[in-house]
């Protein structure tokens, strides 16, 4: 199961889209304190978040308990608009987890300077600043799967059509 983490996100609509996604590939969901917003049932029915319960979430207070709660193995790709090696050369295997930062100022520096050689970029234009985190979410699972699924059996069984 690949996995994605958000670290210290700000956004309530935007977690709540990524938590959607995950729901929809059967992909873990840690979410990384101190968080921008409270996770409760009132706050998550606001943001609409009502499928909210059927997701696969574990919340953290912090990066170091994250660390040691994810266990050893787990191979981080940690996403910056200032890497310089392109998500599409990354190779991603099942177990992994992708990492991303707040909203307003990404991931922090002394976190990306720990992961040098984890670091990805998502390709954009040059007067492109960054993009939505949901949609750089979006963009970096389904590139994952896509190579996860290439290299075995499906990741997860597309919805049957009547």
């Amino acid at each position: 199961m690949l996995q994605i983490a958000l670290v210290e996100p700000e956004i309530p609509p935007n977690t709540g889209n990524i938590a959607r996604l995950c729901l929809a590939t059967g992909t873990r969901l840690h979410l990384i304190g101190p968080l921008g917003f409270s996770l409760d049932e009132k706050s998550l029915r606001r943001a609409g978040m009502d499928y909210w319960h059927e997701c696969d979430i574990r919340v953290w207070n912090s990066w170091p308990e994250f660390q040691s709660g994810v266990g050893e193995g787990t191979r981080l790709w940690l996403f910056t608009t200032k890497a310089k090696s392109s998500f599409w050369k990354a190779d991603y295997r099942d177990g992994d987890c992708l990492v991303f930062g707040r909203e307003s100022k990404g991931l922090p520096e002394s976190l990306l300077a720990q992961h040098l050689d984890q670091t990805l970029r998502i390709p954009m234009c040059e007067n492109a600043r960054s993009l939505n985190l949901a949609t750089s979410v979006g963009i970096a699972l389904y590139e994952s799967l896509r190579q996860i699924q290439q290299g075995g059996a499906p990741i997860f069984l597309p919805a049957q059509n009547p």
